[in-house]
């Protein structure tokens, strides 16, 4: 089996992707477009949250530190998420994209991961999973709603798939730990993943109307690379379990 410290750092990038996707999307909970919405995309954020916890909860496993700890705890240095979860929730379009993109490449890995021999990686891509599917068909039929609705939510769409295009590559640099757990045929490489992922997403965003940008670059090839708004976020995600210590119980 894997060393616990290149497992550890995947499950790490793999829980921090979703938390911070997750706070991003609580900030719709009562402006989204539509009443229906408002509901459904609340919901996404907290399957988010707990696809996160499941994650953090194998870390702790190896490691010893809680959840609350590496949540409340840590410094942005130290997160591991991609720079597509930290950019702030632009307008709708942009949001259900980068939820879209996200949740197109967790429809390849997951099942990848559940396959796993190590059972930190496949028990909890499999309770994961079954979520997944219903975010990939509800954000999938948005995509199509806005790119074939009107003209001005198809150029909206364009506009976030322009922006978000590089960030969403950045997906598939491989995660921290992945090449010590790919030799030994725990878990998938990032290359076949994002093959996959294209063969997915790209006839969806051509169904869609869309033009595909011309950059073929990830917007950073370091998860330890953040962008400028990932310490904001963390100051306000974390600001009410700082003022007591990390020790304290409530």
């Amino acid at each position: 089996m894997s060393q616990p410290p290149a497992l550890a750092r995947y499950l790490l990038a793999l829980a921090d992707d979703e938390l911070v996707l997750a706070h991003r999307n609580s900030e719709w909970t009562g402006h989204a477009p539509i009443l229906e919405e408002d509901i459904a995309f609340a919901n996404i954020a907290l399957d988010e949250m707990g696809h996160a916890n499941l994650w953090y909860q194998q870390v702790q496993a190896l490691t010893g530190q809680s959840p609350d700890q590496l949540v409340f705890f840590r410094d942005a240095a130290d997160f591991r998420c991609a720079q597509l979860v930290e950019l702030p929730k632009g307008d709708w379009a942009f949001s259900m994209l980068r939820q879209y993109l996200f949740d197109a490449a967790e429809a390849v890995r997951l099942p990848a991961l559940a396959a796993s021999p190590e059972r930190a990686l496949a028990e909890p891509a499999a309770k994961i999973r079954t979520e997944e599917i219903y975010h990939y068909r509800h954000t999938a039929a948005w995509i199509k709603r806005l790119g074939l609705g009107t003209e001005e939510s198809q150029r909206r769409l364009q506009a976030a798939l322009d922006a978000l295009w590089p960030y969403a590559r950045q997906l598939f640099v491989p995660l921290p730990g992945e090449a010590e757990l790919a030799a030994e045929g725990l878990g998938p490489g990032s290359a076949a993943v994002q093959r996959e992922w294209e063969a997915l997403v790209l006839p969806r965003l051509r169904e869609a109307g869309l033009r595909l940008p011309a950059t073929r670059q990830p917007a950073a090839t370091d998860r330890a690379q953040h962008s400028e708004h990932l310490p904001a976020l963390l100051e306000e995600m974390q600001a009410v379990a700082r003022l007591e210590a990390p020790e304290t119980e409530w």
